[in-house]
């Protein structure tokens, strides 16, 4: 993936004198609220051992899979400085995509396709990057000398970590950031800064002997708490994988085609979270339990136009009608058995493999 940062370098002739570091805390974090995010924290550009030793070990047992762009840039990864020498400082933001509805609520519908929360409507990595590049220009303009750069969640950055040391939450043993305000539902960016900030308090495990995310996982992608086997997880399957879904997993991925919210879905932390109010996050439609047959219809120009603006645009139709071959195949649904064989000989060879299994499963 390409890293999704940028650079904003202090203006000529920035507007005022500089604050006290405290005004300056108080001052980021409000301009951040009013651009809309919902939560805001300070950190060092560091992490602690601890964060660094786990990524490591994640990578050496091979749980990545084939996302070899983490193994890649490691380092970067690990080391915020690596990434950036200049940073002194970072601030840590969320933007609540809480929904109003049961995410899970379309799980036992057999003729339709259950997508990801987040990816109903816009792609969220636009407007979280776009509202980062207002907070680092005004910064920028605000702040005599400040230097920024400004990342979603496509670089190397660690952000949980990052995010718990400046106090917007803790990695639950789901391996996501829990908040007690915002539950499970927060998209992260940051501005590092050569700006020097002090932190906030950083955030204490509150899980205590929950492990509801652990139960919920239909793969068992969980080896044990806090520790994700991504190889396992739907969300890698049907996102970052880009050839055949081991057979093995497939029956237990229901008609989950774009994602899986299980583990997030069942915390109960998320009994605080409000339903977010951003328009760009509102469920559409014709994403919130489309019909199966007619995603598996789907050719290159029509898969395009109905997820343009959409993350799912980025996995390609092949890699998407294969999620939905799976589902069909899952079904259980004599209906839908044509639809499968009309794809077993789809130019995509992966798409044609998909085709036959789900065919073969299914009633005549």
């Amino acid at each position: 993936m390409a890293a999704a940062s940028a650079h904003v370098a202090a203006p000529a002739k920035p507007r005022g004198g500089p604050p006290a570091p405290e005004a300056a805390r108080a001052l980021i974090r409000a301009r951040a609220l009013e651009l809309g995010f919902s939560a805001v924290g300070f950190a060092r550009a560091h992490l602690a051992p601890e964060a660094r030793d786990r990524l490591m070990r994640f990578l050496a047992d091979g749980m990545h899979g084939g996302m070899g762009w983490m193994e890649a840039r490691a380092e970067q990864r690990a080391h915020p400085r690596a990434l950036w020498p200049d940073a002194v400082s970072v601030v840590s933001l969320g933007t609540s995509y809480a929904p109003a509805d049961d995410p899970l609520a379309t799980l036992p519908l057999a003729d339709r396709g259950t997508i990801s929360v987040y990816a109903r409507n816009r792609d969220y990595h636009d407007l979280v990057k776009g509202r980062l590049k207002q907070l680092g220009g005004w910064m920028a303009a605000r702040f005599a000398g400040a230097e920024l750069k400004v990342f979603v969640d496509t670089a190397p950055v660690m952000e949980k970590p990052l995010a718990q040391a400046a106090g917007l939450g803790w990695q639950g043993k789901h391996t996501n950031l829990v908040s007690r305000a915002h539950g499970s539902w927060l998209f992260l960016g940051e501005v590092f800064t050569t700006l020097d900030l002090a932190p906030d308090t950083a955030e204490e495990d509150h899980c205590g002997s929950c492990t509801r995310c652990l139960a919920a996982c239909p793969t068992d992608a969980f080896p044990a708490p806090y520790r994700l086997d991504a190889r396992r997880c739907i969300s890698y399957l049907t996102i970052e994988h880009a050839g055949p879904i081991p057979e093995a997993l497939r029956p237990r991925m229901g008609n989950r085609i774009y994602g899986c919210d299980d583990c997030l879905a069942v915390c109960p932390w998320n009994k605080f979270a409000r339903a977010h109010s951003e328009p760009a996050f509102a469920p559409r439609a014709a994403l919130t339990a489309p019909k199966l047959a007619g995603l598996a219809a789907l050719d290159d120009a029509g898969f395009r136009a109905l997820f343009s603006g959409s993350p799912v645009k980025r996995i390609g139709r092949g890699r998407f009608v294969r999620n939905v071959l799976v589902a069909i195949g899952n079904s259980g649904d004599p209906a839908l058995r044509p639809v499968a064989q009309s794809l077993c000989d789809d130019p995509d060879p992966v798409v044609a493999d998909c085709a036959l299994w789900a065919a073969e499963r299914l009633p005549a």
